[in-house]
């Protein structure tokens, strides 16, 4: 496994480490499992080193990962925020995890940002901003998780971390690469896999706790959007599915249980983008932006011109400021602006562009 850090950046990461004592740990906006899993790794690793640690997300994840060590010790800020505040004012060290630019944390940015002690950003996204001392950017590997155990292999600590750690990492690689369906062809993710499962996990726990457990409601409400809300527009190979908070209080599904559903329309012979559309839980007016693809086609590009949004080639999230339907306008709109790369050839071989079915 090679070094991530230079030698006077691996000077400074232990510098600001030793230094600290409230470490506060931070994710993106609507975590997802290398959100949650890498900053619960992280959590676990420092409480080990004496650290007083406080993970932080802007808003609630899904049920499915309410099972990971210390999931429970999470602080959702727009349910927190009284709590929340004084700790991050009292911070002397962040750790700024799985996501590239301070906006993604949305009401919990300005707090963090008002607070000068030193932040170290550690991430897998594109073009990272410089609102960090210390930057730990390799967009080149498949997850936040991976970064830390090639991070913590330099420090010599990767054979010694915790079942409990190993078992964060290993679920947060996992998500992010659809159960290493995609992502995840160098040969290096499976030597961190080969580290994590010598710690004690147990892998296939794992899978079944994120990809197998859903309520019943989850499998109704499936039905429903692929039967009766399913757009698909042939010539642009695009399929765009809508969900109301409506509909998710008349099937009385929970958090989570709309995940995944945006990978379902790759199966579709010749699909090359998905587009689900959700109305936001938590903020009205808002409209949440989910894309997926396969082969080439550039989901993050996508997202940034239209969705004011981002994040990976083939798996990417916005979201909209409008109605569900203008917000599917918006999406017509989108799609004919890269008509020249949606009505071209279907894909000869179908791929996942996100996580499995159940996921």
């Amino acid at each position: 496994m090679e070094k991530i850090l230079t030698e006077e950046e691996q000077r400074l990461f232990l510098d600001l480490i030793d230094k600290a004592k409230k470490v506060v740990i931070c994710a993106h906006v609507s975590p997802d499992g290398d959100a949650i899993g890498s900053t619960l790794a992280l959590k676990h690793w420092l409480t080990g080193k004496g650290k007083q640690i406080t993970v932080v997300v802007p808003n609630i994840f899904p049920d499915f990962l309410h099972w990971m060590p210390g999931a429970e010790d999470v602080k959702v800020y727009l349910k927190h925020e009284e709590e929340v505040n004084p700790i991050v004012a009292e911070a002397d060290l962040f750790i700024i995890a799985d996501l590239n630019d301070s906006t993604r944390m949305q009401e919990l940015e300005a707090c963090v940002v008002a607070n000068p002690a030193p932040k170290i950003m550690i991430d897998h996204h594109l073009n990272p901003t410089d609102f960090c001392r210390l930057v730990v950017s390799r967009p080149d590997m498949c997850a936040t998780a991976e970064v830390i155990c090639h991070l913590l292999h330099q420090l010599g600590e990767l054979e010694q971390i915790t079942t409990e750690e190993a078992t964060c990492l290993y679920a947060a690689m996992m998500c992010d690469t659809g159960a290493f369906t995609y992502n995840s062809n160098r040969a290096v993710v499976y030597e961190c896999i080969s580290y994590l499962l010598n710690r004690g996990i147990d892998k296939d726990k794992i899978y079944r706790n994120v990809y197998w457990t859903c309520s019943l409601a989850r499998i109704r409400l499936t039905g429903y959007l692929l039967y009766v809300k399913m757009e698909t527009i042939p010539e642009m190979h695009t399929s765009i599915i809508t969900l109301t908070n409506k509909e998710r209080k008349l099937f009385g599904i929970k958090n989570g249980d709309t995940e995944g559903i945006v990978n379902m329309p790759l199966q579709i012979s010749g699909m090359r983008l998905s587009v689900f559309l959700s109305e936001d839980t938590e903020r009205a007016g808002i409209i949440k932006v989910s894309l997926r693809s396969v082969d080439d086609f550039p989901c993050n590009d996508l997202s940034a011109q239209f969705f004011n949004g981002g994040g990976h080639l083939n798996a990417s999230g916005g979201r909209l400021s409008c109605t569900m339907d203008e917000a599917v306008q918006k999406v017509h709109e989108a799609i004919k602006s890269y008509a020249h790369l949606l009505n071209g050839p279907a894909p000869r071989s179908p791929q996942r562009g996100g996580e499995p079915l159940m996921g």
